[in-house]
């Protein structure tokens, strides 16, 4: 665990969205009885190969929307594990828009803004996936603002999109910034830029062996109050 204490300087909480405030399993949890016994796999290997093509499609060049990215995953994911249900991608699609928050993002979002602190979500999602689960969650008061990497046009952890919050939101300085994110990758990424980060542990992991290292490590939103 990283170190405890209060963050100094912070002006800005800057939140990533898929994986941090949105739970990206539920599509998948709500069809699990359809899907089978190879549910377990799906949700994890669609996952998997959707952060690894935005990654790639990033180092060739080749930019298409997250929306683009996310059925091209699930559809590796459903022909690898060989499930040929009619109609069912198109449905776990629907579903991907209408993502489940977890259910400490509504408390931890209200004490951040009543302590007085700007918040922003920083995302691959494109505008129109944000605005869905965002307001299907009821968060969309919550937040100054929704920036999308279609602004830069390239994905996560690009030094582009973490400049892109400093930009949108006029602060100047990147410590002044703290960013939350339940990737590791995404989390040490924003902390190399500059930002002071604090990852949330969704999952039991450990950080990753890249540049970057959170500043603080928390179990549960409701606990970044005390932080900033």
């Amino acid at each position: 665990m990283a170190a405890a204490g209060k963050l100094e300087g912070i002006q800005a909480c800057v939140f990533d969205a898929y994986g941090t405030l949105f739970n990206v399993a539920s599509p998948v949890e709500k069809l699990a009885g359809e899907i089978g016994d190879k549910a377990a796999d799906l949700a994890p290997l669609w996952r998997q190969k959707q952060l690894e093509y935005t990654w790639l499609r990033s180092l060739m060049g080749v930019h298409v929307d997250f929306w683009h990215v996310t059925r091209e995953a699930l559809d590796y994911a459903l022909k690898r594990l060989e499930i040929n249900e009619t109609g069912l991608a198109d449905e776990l699609m629907t579903l991907y828009l209408k993502l489940d928050a977890y259910p400490d993002a509504v408390e931890g979002l209200n004490a951040v803004r009543k302590k007085g602190r700007r918040t922003a979500i920083l995302s691959n999602g494109s505008p129109s996936m944000l605005d869905a689960i965002v307001r299907h969650a009821g968060l969309d008061k919550l937040f100054e603002q929704v920036l999308s990497v279609e602004d830069v046009g390239i994905y996560k952890p690009s030094r582009r999109v973490y400049r892109l919050a400093m930009q949108k939101l006029s602060i100047a300085d990147a410590p002044s910034i703290c960013f939350v994110s339940a990737n590791t990758w995404d989390a040490q990424a924003a902390a190399q830029f500059g930002f002071q980060v604090v990852r949330i542990a969704r999952t039991p992991t450990i950080d990753d062996n890249i540049p970057g290292m959170p500043a603080r490590v928390i179990d549960s939103l409701t606990a970044l109050v005390d932080l900033v």
